[in-house]
């Protein structure tokens, strides 16, 4: 199992979701997150008075998938993200050790599949 963890623009949210559905992705977590890399912030204009904002705002998308289903859905994710602006985001991937379904019981693979 692995842990995919994708970093995005908020405004790809919904196509990134309908390319996680794709891959068949049976649970995920969003979290509202913010953050910077490459562009270390912007610049923006309120009330006539310029002022910088470091950390923008971006969303974090977060699946335990199948080892088969990984490359599949990081591949689709990234082309559901990517805009070919600075900020797109990342995704990570990250071994998982175990997974256990808290009401059933059921451990590993079975787990996490719908």
């Amino acid at each position: 199992m692995k842990l995919v963890i994708a970093i995005i623009k908020p405004s790809r949210l919904d196509a990134v979701l309908d390319a996680a559905s794709e891959a068949g992705v049976s649970g995920l977590t969003v979290t509202e997150v913010r953050g910077y890399g490459r562009q270390k912030g912007k610049t923006e204009v309120y009330r006539g008075a310029e002022y910088e904002v470091k950390l923008l705002p971006k969303v974090k998308i977060e699946a335990v998938v199948n080892d088969d289903s990984v490359d599949r859905l990081v591949e689709l994710v990234a082309a559901a993200a990517n805009t070919g602006k600075i900020g797109d985001g990342k995704v990570f991937v990250l071994p998982v050790e175990a997974a256990l379904r808290i009401r059933t019981g059921e451990t590993g693979d079975v787990a996490i599949i719908g």
